[in-house]
């Protein structure tokens, strides 16, 4: 079975809004959607962007990389990555690289879905 991203990160980030987030200190959606992008892009606990590792495992990145192929060519898009710095990242087989880059390109996509479930939509 394929590793899935977006249920890992919505995972992720429920998890992180119990632990550190007091809804009711927001009283606008867009505020508490800004706040929450800006602390989890660099929480190692939803994207690993904090440290640059999520797993801290390298073989473990490159499983969930490995199976979600399609999603490094859409990050790779998005964030108009060069192909010499994606070549010299599979050279190195950085997969850490990739698997955080990945999860930071689903993140606000996958935050708006936890706050539309938690009736915080924007």
């Amino acid at each position: 079975m394929a590793y899935d991203y977006r249920e890992a990160i919505k995972d992720d980030i429920v998890q992180y809004i119990e632990d550190n987030i007091n809804l009711d200190e927001y009283e606008d959606n867009d505020e508490l959607y800004e706040a929450l992008e800006e602390d989890l892009w660099v929480a190692d606990s939803v994207t690993g962007n904090g440290s640059g590792s999520y797993t801290f495992n390298r073989e473990e990145a490159k499983k969930y990389v490995v199976d979600n192929m399609d999603l490094v060519g859409e990050m790779i898009e998005e964030f108009d990555i060069d192909t010499k710095t994606i070549g010299e990242k599979f050279k190195e087989q950085d997969w850490e690289y990739f698997d955080v880059s990945i999860r930071c390109y689903l993140l606000g996509e996958v935050l708006g879905e936890v706050l539309e479930e938690l009736g915080r939509g924007r």
